[in-house]
């Protein structure tokens, strides 16, 4: 059979649908994002669009004019990296068309934990930490910050301070108490 029939794996075609597949939203779930998160969203792809492409495209212009393209490192890794700025661009472009924007300086319940508000309870081992709630594309742990899909974020949604709320970690369930709530 020619090769031109089979398909090989491996290949970057392979990689986009495994991060397509990796990167796709719960079934049924909306991709709720507050409006900082949006304008991180955007201002990553301008910054994407308007500064990274254009020098890359540049050095892969500049590579491919001196010749053998075969065993030229700056056109190679110009290409992959073009690949891998074009796919990053296609995801941040379909994240934001499917994107609801929810503002929580608008809620009106301020009692009652829901998208965007930052809680701080304490666990069973008398530690007191602080979270806010956002969106799946937004999340970053090291400021505090979790997805509203997170186990963490479902047990306290809707929840008011002084409550306790089941929490199911990888070592059990764990009861934490909602000390405060912020908006």
């Amino acid at each position: 059979m020619s090769k031109a029939f089979t398909r090989e794996t491996g290949t970057d075609d392979d990689l986009d649908d495994e991060i397509d597949e990796i990167d796709a939203l719960p079934a049924g779930t909306k991709n709720y994002i507050t409006p900082e998160g949006m304008a991180r969203l955007q201002a990553e792809f301008a910054r994407l669009h308007q500064v990274e492409r254009p020098e890359v495209v540049a050095t892969v212009s500049w590579a491919a004019g001196n010749g053998d393209r075969s065993e030229n490192g700056d056109y190679i890794y110009g290409k992959r990296r073009l690949r891998e700025i074009d796919r990053r661009m296609r995801f941040l472009r379909k994240r934001m068309e499917i994107a609801e924007i929810v503002d929580p300086a608008r809620q009106t319940n301020r009692r009652q934990v829901f998208f965007g508000a930052t809680v701080r309870y304490i666990n069973p081992r008398d530690e007191e930490k602080t979270i806010r709630i956002v969106g799946v594309d937004e999340a970053r742990s090291d400021l505090g910050e979790v997805s509203w899909i997170s186990p963490i974020a479902r047990a306290l949604l809707k929840g008011r301070e002084g409550d306790e709320v089941e929490v199911r970690t990888p070592k059990g369930v764990e009861k934490i108490e909602i000390v405060k709530i912020e908006y």
